[in-house]
């Protein structure tokens, strides 16, 4: 047992020493000469990849990039009346000189659908030098007047529209003409509902006016023309006043019947020859009105005789129609 034990260090003594002449100068020079070599091979590899990729981006640059077969040649915009080429160019940033491949078509239908006046849009490359551009431009409804926002009434490029499905934007210049015979609508102003652009109008007053408008409209394909504004004056009535001054008081429902009874109102007026300067069309019987010009007692519409379940309506319909003369 003692001689195994004197045994082990002798042998690791021998091993420290071999291990010390095999590591002696020369074996280690070489050895970084062997490990350089491998390096320069290596950084050759990568000259040379670097090179070919060079060479091919080169390629792409002339067969592609700086082709004059690719360059922007036609910008192909569909028909709207919000925007048309030059509009397009200027909005998107597009160099018109550029090639197509140079056009960033993903940040241009970005740039398109910020734009307050379109709710949609989509560009595409089409080789070798189209640029095709489709937007979907929102659809006015009314405009928008709320004189404590600073929103005027008046109809004019800039002022603001709002379109069927409540989003308000400024009226681009192309489309003044067909917006020119839309009537307004006057909201209140609200600090939890401000009217800004491009945003969806959260007001319940714009949906009452909505579903009058389109009462009317249901009635008569033509009454945004002779319709000039509609607002909400209470919590139940609104106030529509058409284009030749007639200041007519609705409810918050029921405009379907408010509606006939206006328009029949209307037509006796023009066949009689005066002109109606108020009416309220609450009251479903003896509808009252006052005309322009003139210091008489209200007038009726001629309706049939009541009943007597109409007459106990007709007196509550009386006393709503108290209640609004007095306020």
């Amino acid at each position: 047992m003692s001689k195994r034990r004197t045994s082990n260090p002798t042998r690791r003594s021998r091993s420290q020493v071999l291990e010390v002449r095999v590591m002696s100068p020369r074996i280690a020079w070489l050895g970084f000469l062997s490990f350089a070599g491998k390096l320069a091979k290596l950084a050759c590899l990568l000259a040379v990849t670097a090179g070919i990729g060079w060479g091919v981006w080169q390629g792409i640059q002339r067969a592609f990039y700086q082709n004059p077969d690719f360059r922007l040649q036609v910008i192909d915009l569909n028909s709207n009346p919000v925007i048309d080429e030059a509009g397009l160019a200027e909005a998107a940033g597009i160099d018109l000189t550029a090639s197509l491949f140079d056009i960033d078509v993903k940040m241009v239908t970005a740039k398109l659908k910020a734009l307050p006046a379109i709710a949609d849009a989509r560009a595409e490359r089409h080789l070798p030098g189209t640029l095709m551009v489709r937007v979907m431009p929102r659809t006015p409804r009314a405009w928008i007047v709320c004189p404590e926002a600073g929103l005027s009434e008046g109809r004019r490029a800039g002022a603001m529209l709002v379109d069927q499905n409540g989003v308000a934007y400024p009226c681009p210049e192309m489309q003044l003409e067909s917006a020119m015979k839309l009537p307004s609508v006057q909201l209140p102003p609200s600090e939890k509902n401000p009217v800004t652009a491009g945003r969806h109008l959260g007001h319940p007053e714009l949906a009452h006016c909505f579903r009058l408008l389109d009462s009317a409209r249901e009635a008569d394909p033509e009454a945004e023309h002779w319709i000039e504004s509609v607002k909400q004056v209470n919590e139940w009535s609104l106030l529509l006043v058409t284009r030749q001054g007639t200041a007519a008081t609705f409810g918050l429902g029921d405009h379907e019947r408010q509606i006939r009874s206006l328009r029949a109102a209307m037509d006796h007026s023009s066949q009689k020859g005066y002109s109606i300067s108020t009416i309220n069309l609450i009251p479903k019987r003896n509808i009252p009105i006052t005309l322009r010009d003139e210091a008489a007692a209200p007038r009726a519409i001629p309706v049939p005789e009541p009943g007597p379940a109409e007459i106990r309506e007709d007196r509550r319909a009386r006393d709503l129609s108290t209640l609004l003369n007095r306020n």
